[in-house]
């Protein structure tokens, strides 16, 4: 919000109110045992301590990797704190956590939070992401949460703060969803990190039609050898935002008026769902919470599971519910159909093995080294159930989900499902290595890695591609490589596209599908020695990097984008036929129903589309 510079020195040399509400405010801490951030940590809990505060907030990003270490040493010295403390994550809590964000939840009791404070509401949520590089996302369940939190405590008089790690603009998928809940109440402002500056905006960005006024704050590490944090302070009239260098004097960046009514931003329609020529396109689900997992068929039903830990069965006839069984933690693995009516449920503790007419547990496989977050999958032959977790992968019955062996020399989790083709199981992991396992035995064959350092750059969420004797993968370093099947020795990388995780194959493993961040669809050859590109076509995505798997079949190639839209393009074209905005939000998965042959899409919003050929 631009004020005159009349008007903003006015508010900043004003001396703060008497009934005002004084805040420290940590964000991006970044804090690894034994590094530099946590030693200035400390010294800004025991700055913190020795002043007054109403209150302390931490504003996501407590550590790099989201490891079980980083967080409970972050919790040791945050504990410190003497004055009442609310700490939600980050994306590097949700998006690079080996628990998919169950440690902290674990450690600090929930990843959202409401408090009073004389006539202020404080209110804070977990913004995700839930995917790795995904956009933000606040769950489904969040939302009716706030909704009936503000409904209750707000009276008159009160006046509402709202806090999450991602800003309230493009950042989030579903921002136009949260905003509108805001706007329903006082709210005064949006606090939020992510950044790393201190800086003012709009909610919903300077062309919402909003003019809500939001605040970036400062990381506990800006990089210019100045640690430190913000101070807030709400009065009747203004909030005024500070710079706190650690042992140095309070720096005033910028001040407004804190009212509570505000424009609200403008609404944009959804477009309507078209089923293109020969294809019908339904929903056959909205969830009451989000959707992470991708989805699990046999004859009769589509398994998944939501955000709130509920392992579903929804009949395929019908579009009806046939069971739901709780698990106690959100799912990110998509549920297994195994042989004799029983289904897989890979969860946080363990896998839960279900009887698919009734979902009455029938087995459980107990788990001593965290949740399993990968896709599983039955082997071609029908003979194994391949199961990726953290620190490990596994083959187990394809009856009864019981161990035969396990892989466990990796050294972080898999995420996205191993490629199988014959004897071979080929898999990433956020350990920066490609893996080929001897899929009989589980013995290693060989790795690979694309020479970055960084576990983010790593082949840790892309469902490689195995042909007759090359295997093929894109990660986040936005290369395309190529690799001998048998040895892993590196044939060939790309980069004339801005690759990006997402991969496919055509029917007959003669081409592979790639998806860029400019939002396009490139076509290789699979069979050519070195790197030969067959066709590019703009989807009209723009920026992109959905780590959505690319599926082929019957001679369309279907894709899907960080905001909800599938594309339907003709693989002998190549032509782009259809362009269906399912939603807003990332879409999990494309998958092949074996039993119908229709085309199953699930969303982080929590909804499921069938796309049926006429």
């Amino acid at each position: 919000m631009k004020l005159s510079r009349f008007l903003l020195a006015l508010a900043l040399t004003a001396a703060p109110a008497a009934m005002a509400q004084r805040m420290a405010v940590l964000s991006d801490l970044h804090v690894t045992p034994g590094n530099a951030n946590e030693a200035e940590l400390r010294k800004a809990v025991d700055e913190i301590n020795n002043s007054n505060f109403d209150f302390v907030i931490v504003n996501g990003d407590l550590g790099n990797e989201g490891s079980d270490a980083e967080l409970k040493n972050s919790k040791e010295i945050l504990s410190l704190i003497k004055h009442p403390l609310f700490v939600l994550p980050g994306n590097h809590e949700d998006t690079w956590s080996q628990s998919a964000t169950k440690t902290f939840v674990d450690l600090w009791g929930n990843d959202r939070f409401v408090a009073e404070f004389d006539s202020l509401i404080i209110v804070g949520i977990n913004c995700g992401p839930y995917m790795k590089m995904g956009d933000g996302h606040i769950k489904q369940e969040d939302l009716h949460w706030l909704k009936a939190t503000l409904d209750e405590r707000v009276k008159p008089g009160k006046r509402v703060l709202s806090f999450n790690h991602y800003p309230l603009l493009d950042d989030l998928d579903n921002c136009s969803d949260y905003l509108a809940i805001l706007e329903e109440y006082p709210v005064i402002t949006h606090i939020n990190g992510h950044y790393h500056s201190f800086s003012q905006y709009i909610a919903g960005g300077p062309d919402s039609g909003s003019d809500m006024p939001c605040a970036m704050t400062r990381a506990l590490d800006m990089r210019d050898g100045k640690f430190g944090y913000a101070i807030v302070e709400v009065s009747p009239q203004w909030v005024h935002f500070y710079n706190k260098p650690i042992g140095k004097p309070a720096e005033a960046k910028f001040a407004f008026p804190a009212k509570t009514k505000h424009k609200k931003a403008k609404r944009a329609e959804r477009p309507a769902i078209k089923s293109p020529e020969g294809f019908a396109v339904e929903k056959v689900w909205a969830d009451s919470a989000s959707i992470f997992t991708r989805l699990g068929f046999d004859s009769k039903n589509v398994y998944f599971g939501n955000s709130l830990g509920h392992a579903r069965a929804v009949n395929k006839a019908s579009g009806k519910q046939a069971w739901s069984v709780p698990t106690g933690a959100s799912l990110f693995s998509r549920p297994v159909a195994l042989k004799g009516n029983k289904v897989a449920i890979p969860m946080h503790d363990g896998i839960m093995v279900l009887d698919s007419r009734n979902g009455r547990q029938t087995a459980k496989h107990n788990s001593k080294e965290g949740p399993y977050v990968a896709d599983g999958v039955i082997t071609p032959d029908g003979k194994g159930y391949i199961q990726g977790g953290y620190k490990r992968i596994e083959r187990r019955r394809p009856d009864n989900g019981k161990l035969i062996w396990s892989y466990d020399s990796i050294f972080n989790y898999c995420q996205a499902a191993p490629a199988i083709d014959g004897t071979d199981l080929v898999f990433g992991a956020w350990d920066t290595n490609l893996r080929s396992l001897n899929l009989a035995t589980g013995r290693l064959n060989w790795v690979w890695n694309n020479g970055k350092k960084a576990n983010m750059l790593g082949p840790g969420n892309v469902v490689p591609v195995i042909t007759v004797d090359k295997v093929f993968v894109v990660a986040p370093d936005r290369f395309m490589t190529a690799l001998d099947r048998r040895t892993g020795k590196q044939l060939w990388r790309d980069n004339s596209h801005r690759y990006r995780e997402s991969l496919g194959h055509s029917e007959d493993n003669t081409r592979i599908y790639a998806k860029t961040m400019d939002g396009e669809l490139v076509a290789i050859d699979a069979t050519a020695p070195q790197f030969k590109e067959l066709w590019t076509l703009d989807l009209g995505l723009g920026y992109e990097h959905a780590p959505c798997i690319i599926l082929e079949k019957d001679g369309y190639i279907y894709a899907g984008s960080r905001r909800g839209t599938v594309t339907i393009t003709r693989a002998d074209g190549p032509e782009l036929i259809a362009s269906l905005p399912l939603g807003v939000s990332e879409v999990n998965g494309i998958d092949v129903d074996p039993s119908t042959g229709d085309i199953y899409v699930s969303l982080i919003e929590g909804t499921i589309f069938r796309i049926a050929r006429k």
